[in-house]
């Protein structure tokens, strides 16, 4: 049977978008009574006792002991997620890395493996990945298999552009072109699989796992070997007409003076060529440094004078997006390692605060919360916000379903 009974029609429904309110609040406090529950849902404490009664029927909920409230009244029992409560597999395809992760509901990664290497043709990359996946089931309890929610992919949409930025060999990728990768991965593991831009992946990782639950309204930046995005409105994810909705790695900006930059002074340049993981390294060996540089304790004069570039060229896409559509927030993540990120916010705050319009404000900046890891877990996020995020079972409400018309799967308890 569906984990959620999906088959009451209207009446379910809207059960459902009341089920998952809860489980959203659930998702934000980390725990909370039915009478914290019934306050932030703006929901009777009736109601809410039923909800719950359900969730906890289809294992999504658990109860976590009593919480002592003052000297009056009986001690408030707490609700958590269940992590149990559903599984989900999580693959990023990038240019230079395959990466997998096992996520439980509450978004704790339980396994992760990474083949860093070129992207390999599809179908020694599909092999890869089908191993992977066979290795992270038996890894779920065998009684709890059957709640394996899908597998989420989570990878650049246009694979076979921008190579020449990212100093990439065209021949390589070719085959990738027009390859359902999909909806071969869903034959090989038997298993239902959902797509996404990996920048938006990402930033629905951030929404439902990271500082979403704390801000309703952020553009999420991503810097790894390319530079994405995704954005969050109203607690939602922005997908776009074609999925790249925040693609901001292709914003024209001025041409970079550092050393490796692509372009000469005076040319344009995307910010991609500029603020990324390929803009790094190419600057590094033109300066006579190494990829070592990167994790070095102190930040040494090439590593700072990239650092300064990629400030300065994120300095207009930021207040941009700010203008456009009044971001109170930017959260910054990165393959990088965390000091490197925390360098560059230190940066990029007075850049933007001085480059700011009269009578407004720059974004505030936080560092992202999970690094190298958000895409997998991005990935394996989008079968669970399918089914359990804010929006779910609405359309164009969540992530691209590749494989099937309309985007049900059928969860089984």
């Amino acid at each position: 049977m569906p984990l959620l009974d999906d088959s009451q029609g209207t009446s379910g429904l809207v059960r459902h978008d009341s089920q998952r309110r809860l489980l959203q609040r659930l998702r934000r406090r980390g725990e909370a009574s039915r009478a914290d529950l019934a306050r932030d849902a703006g929901l009777t404490h009736t109601a809410v006792g039923q909800i719950v009664k359900q969730l906890e029927s289809a294992g999504l909920v658990r109860t976590l002991g009593r919480k002592v409230q003052g000297q009056r009244g009986q001690p408030a029992t707490l609700l958590a997620l269940d992590p149990r409560g559903a599984y989900a597999i999580g693959v990023r395809l990038d240019r230079g890395r395959i990466e997998t992760a096992l996520a439980d509901l509450t978004g704790s990664v339980l396994a992760r493996r990474s083949h860093d290497r070129a992207l390999p043709p599809p179908a020694e990359a599909l092999d890869l990945v089908r191993a992977d996946v066979e290795a992270f089931v038996q890894q779920v309890p065998a009684a709890r298999r059957r709640r394996i929610a899908g597998i989420g992919i989570a990878r650049p949409f246009n694979l076979g552009s921008w190579l020449a930025e990212l100093e990439l060999p065209r021949a390589t990728f070719a085959a990738w072109d027009g390859f359902a990768f999909a909806a071969a991965l869903e034959r090989a593991c038997g298993l239902p699989v959902v797509e996404e831009n990996d920048g938006t992946a990402a930033a629905i990782a951030e929404l439902f796992h990271g500082h979403g639950r704390g801000h309703d309204d952020f553009l999420y930046v991503f810097i790894g070997p390319a530079t994405g995005g995704g954005l969050v409105l109203d607690g939602q994810v922005v997908r776009g007409s074609s999925g790249n909705a925040a693609d901001l790695g292709v914003i024209p900006v001025q041409a970079s003076a550092l050393a490796g930059a692509r372009t000469g002074a005076g040319e344009r340049d995307i910010l991609l060529g500029r603020a990324s993981v390929a803009a790094l390294l190419r600057h590094l060996r033109k300066s006579g440094e190494t990829a070592a540089s990167i994790a070095a304790p102190e930040v040494t004069p090439a590593v700072g004078a990239w650092l300064r570039d990629c400030a300065e060229a994120l300095v207009v896409p930021l207040l941009t997006a700010r203008a456009l559509l009044d971001l109170p927030l930017a959260v910054i993540d990165s393959d990088l390692p965390a000091g490197m990120v925390d360098a560059l916010l230190g940066r990029l705050a007075p850049l933007l605060a001085s480059s700011v319009a009269e009578a407004r404000t720059p974004p505030r900046l936080l560092r992202g919360s999970f690094g190298a890891a958000a895409g997998a877990l991005g990935a394996a996020t989008l079968p669970l916000f399918l089914h359990f995020g804010p929006g779910a079972g609405k359309p164009g409400a969540g992530p691209r379903d590749t494989s099937r018309q309309g985007g049900a799967y059928a969860h089984v308890a």
